[in-house]
């Protein structure tokens, strides 16, 4: 069987930028294994698989080593080929998923993901993260999937070098640090050795619980954000109360047949 295959760099104007995501647009289910497999192939942060039924479409997303709840950046990757190769003459589409529904809309050279906003509780760190990150946080938080770690300062978040032995015994998909940014108004980072990456180079989820944090803490509710990671992302950030939108530019890599 031969399957059409696109990589694209997400949150980014530029190759070799943002996070390279795997896209495969379907006719139909594959099975759990094999798609599975195919991720693990990839061996990139994320592999997302897209139907299309009637009007919408379903995503799943899968990481080398499991199946998640929500990935932002291979959603972007996955509008990106939609909007460029699957003929789709609409500027917005809808998506279901295993986290409800997502839409994404372009405008001009941007595309802006629309995903529920996280649920979010100020907690006591854990003493393995602790650990893992020794420079203790100003504050900690958890949401659904991934702990949160707010520092008071960017030169911080940019010298951590996480002890990944230690983290990936976390409870959780993963970890979140952030603070004020010096150029952009909050910077992040995010690790998730859990689920088979030690660092993602640009999280489009963890913007789920950046969000509603970062607007309170500042005051407002459109946000530019970039995540520090060696590829750098880039995100343009609007909190809406219980959605929030995320959005960012794709670009192809490669385009090819996989035979599985």
């Amino acid at each position: 069987m031969n399957l059409r295959m696109y990589q694209v760099d997400a949150f980014s104007d530029h190759l070799f930028g943002g996070n390279p995501a795997g896209v495969c647009l379907l006719e139909g289910w594959l099975s759990d294994s094999l798609m599975q497999n195919i991720a693990m192939e990839n061996n990139l942060a994320e592999t997302a698989f897209v139907i299309k039924e009637d009007d919408h479409y379903h995503i799943r997303w899968y990481t080398p080593v499991a199946e998640v709840d929500l990935c932002g950046h291979a959603t972007l990757a996955s509008a990106h080929v939609i909007f460029q190769y699957s003929g789709e003459d609409r500027n917005e589409i809808r998506l279901s998923s295993r986290s409800g529904e997502l839409n994404v809309r372009k405008e001009g050279s941007n595309l802006i993901l629309n995903f529920p906003t996280d649920t979010i509780e100020k907690i006591e760190i854990p003493v393995e993260i602790v650990a893992a990150f020794r420079i203790p946080p100003v504050e900690a938080w958890k949401g659904k999937t991934d702990y949160m770690l707010v520092y008071d300062d960017q030169a911080v978040i940019e010298s951590i070098v996480p002890d990944f032995n230690l983290l990936i015994r976390a409870n959780a998909r993963g970890v979140i640090i952030t603070s004020r940014g010096k150029e952009a108004d909050f910077v992040s980072r995010f690790f998730a050795p859990m689920v088979g990456i030690n660092e993602d180079p640009v999280t489009g989820s963890a913007h789920t619980t950046l969000i509603p944090y970062w607007s309170e803490k500042l005051g407002k509710t459109t946000m530019n954000a970039v995540q520090l990671s060696k590829r750098r992302g880039h995100l343009h950030c609007k909190y809406l109360g219980n959605r929030v939108e995320i959005g960012g530019k794709a670009v192809t890599y490669l385009v090819g047949n996989i035979s599985v």
